[in-house]
C-alpha cells in the first residue's frame, strides 16, 4: 500500500469515529488513561493541525496540547487531514520536517509518528464510544512494522509517553498486537 493512501485511509476512519461522537459521550473514560473523550478529540484534532503545518514547513501558531475544538471537530479534523495528506503528496519523504519547535526529525519518523497517533487514537475513541474499530489489519500491520522501527524502549513505562509492551497471543490480529505494542490492553470490538 503507497504510504500516502495507508494515512490517508486512517486519518479518514479517525474522521469518521471523530464525527461519531455524541454530545453525551464526552465525558466518557478513554482507553488513554489520561483523557476522556472530549479531550481526546481536542488532543488529535490540535496535534493533527501541528503535523499539517509541520509538513508544510509552517510553524503551529496554537498550541496543540491544549487545543479546544470548536462547534464541528470533524470537520476541523477533516481540514487539518486533508491539508496534512497534500503535504506529503506535494513535498514526499526526502527531507526533514519541525513538528515542534526548531527541531526537524526525519520525515520518514514524522510521517510514522503521525500514522501510529491517528490509528492508536482512532482506536481509543472507537472504544471509549461504543463505535466499530474501522481500521484493516493491513493499516494495522504496516502501522505497527512502522512503529517497531520507531518507538525506542525510553519512551516506554511509568510517567512515558507509551505503556510497556501488552502480551497478546499468536492469533491476535494486527490492530490487536499494534495497540498492545503501544502499551493498551486490546478489547473486543462492540
Amino acid at each position: 500500500m503507497d504510504k500516502v493512501e495507508l494515512l490517508a485511509g486512517v486519518l479518514s476512519k479517525t474522521g469518521d469515529l471523530v464525527e461519531g461522537v455524541d454530545a453525551d459521550q464526552l465525558g466518557l473514560p478513554t482507553p488513554c488513561a489520561d483523557y476522556d473523550v472530549e479531550t481526546l478529540v481536542n488532543h488529535i484534532v490540535g496535534w493533527l493541525q501541528l503535523f499539517e503545518a509541520g509538513c508544510h514547513g509552517r510553524v503551529h501558531e496554537g498550541d496543540a496540547a491544549n487545543h479546544r475544538c470548536g462547534d464541528d471537530p470533524a470537520a476541523e479534523f477533516r481540514a487539518a487531514a486533508a491539508g496534512l495528506v497534500a503535504g506529503w503528496e506535494k513535498y514526499g519523504f526526502d527531507r526533514e520536517v519541525a513538528v515542534t519547535g526548531s527541531n526537524k526529525l526525519p520525515a520518514e519518523a514524522v510521517f510514522n509518528m503521525t500514522l501510529m497517533e491517528y490509528l492508536t487514537h482512532g482506536w481509543d475513541l472507537a472504544v471509549a464510544t461504543a463505535q466499530p474499530i474501522p481500521f484493516t489489519d493491513q493499516e494495522a500491520a504496516e502501522t505497527l512494522t512502522r512503529a517497531e522501527a520507531t518507538l525506542p524502549p525510553e519512551y516506554r513505562g511509568k510517567d512515558m509517553a507509551f505503556g510497556e509492551i501488552v502480551p497478546v497471543g499468536d492469533e491476535a490480529s494486527a490492530v490487536d498486537r499494534l495497540v498492545a505494542f503501544l502499551g493498551r490492553e486490546p478489547v473486543p470490538s462492540p
